[in-house]
């Protein structure tokens, strides 16, 4: 079995006695694109930051790589990119300067791939040339994009990536992620609240939900399978179907129950002419398994 990329165990984080991430495992495969998805404040940030050892665990412990993330290698951190939420550039420097003085720390440094994202994004040599404290919010983003490319990495790690770009910035980004990224098998976490472009990008998603991830998968057989079975709560009290991932009862008296596989849920249904089946879209399913 090929070791995963990211093997997190048990990991606990805690801020002022209140844990945000509890327990949780997570393993991501090499060449794996995954879409991680959680409601605001469900600690999308702090896992992410905790994975790469940016923020130390209370308990459990992350590997990337086989290495402990609390004392990685270089070679190691060579292989890893990431874009953050926040902006965390030297913002005194101008683009040039803040792209050279990385460009020493990398090995694998493509100056050739750099300067044609600069261009291709709209970056030009008096852009480059002023201080990244006078870009705007679109530039800083694109510029901290550019900067976790340009060494090639075999680790992606995006947080919200794109949450300052218009539309036309994020089908280029997009673009370059799935042609440039993607295709050369490089391990991808894509965390994002547009779900429109997680479907354009991730093969797999993970919800995020009190502090674990409750649902992982393929995308493409979560939306072909997860369903939604409402009917009177009687009839359902007593019903086991497999894959359940939620339920609730209304004020109507009808439960509604979200199941991960479909063919359980149909077939009762075929008995059951009271009950009905309907299929979810990602939005739907992401309102559901984040309650």
């Amino acid at each position: 079995m090929t070791n995963p990329v990211i093997d997190a165990s048990a990991i606990v984080k805690k801020f002022d006695g209140r844990a945000v991430i509890k327990q949780l495992d997570w393993q991501i495969a090499p060449g794996q694109v995954v879409g991680l998805l959680g409601r605001n404040g469900a600690g999308k940030s702090t896992l992410i930051e905790c994975l790469l050892g940016l923020r130390e665990t209370d308990a459990g412990t992350v590997t990337i790589f086989g290495d402990d993330v609390r004392n990685l290698s270089e070679d190691v951190r060579a292989r890893i990119g990431y874009v953050p939420q926040q902006s965390d550039l030297f913002e005194w420097l101008t683009a040039r300067q803040l792209l050279a003085y990385f460009k020493a720390l990398y090995p694998r440094w493509n100056s050739e791939k750099t300067d044609a994202l600069l261009a291709r994004w709209g970056l030009n040599e008096r852009a480059c040339n002023k201080p990244i404290s006078t870009l705007s919010g679109g530039e800083k983003q694109r510029l901290s994009i550019i900067r976790a490319l340009a060494h090639e990495p075999d680790l992606l790690i995006l947080d919200e990536p794109v949450s300052a770009l218009d539309p036309v910035g994020r089908r280029e980004f997009l673009r370059e992620l799935i042609d440039g990224v993607i295709e050369r098998d490089t391990t991808v976490v894509f965390s994002t609240h547009i779900l429109s472009d997680l479907e354009r990008v991730a093969l797999d998603v993970a919800f995020l939900q009190d502090g674990r991830i409750v649902l992982q998968g393929a995308l493409d057989e979560l939306m072909e399978n997860a369903r939604r079975v409402v009917g009177p709560q009687m009839l359902l009290a007593g019903a086991v179907l497999p894959g359940e991932l939620r339920r609730s009862t209304g004020r109507d008296g009808r439960t509604s129950i979200i199941v991960r596989e479909s063919a359980p849920a149909l077939a009762l249904a075929a008995r059951e002419p009271a009950l009905r089946v309907e299929a979810l879209n990602l939005e739907e399913l992401f309102a559901e398994v984040t309650q």
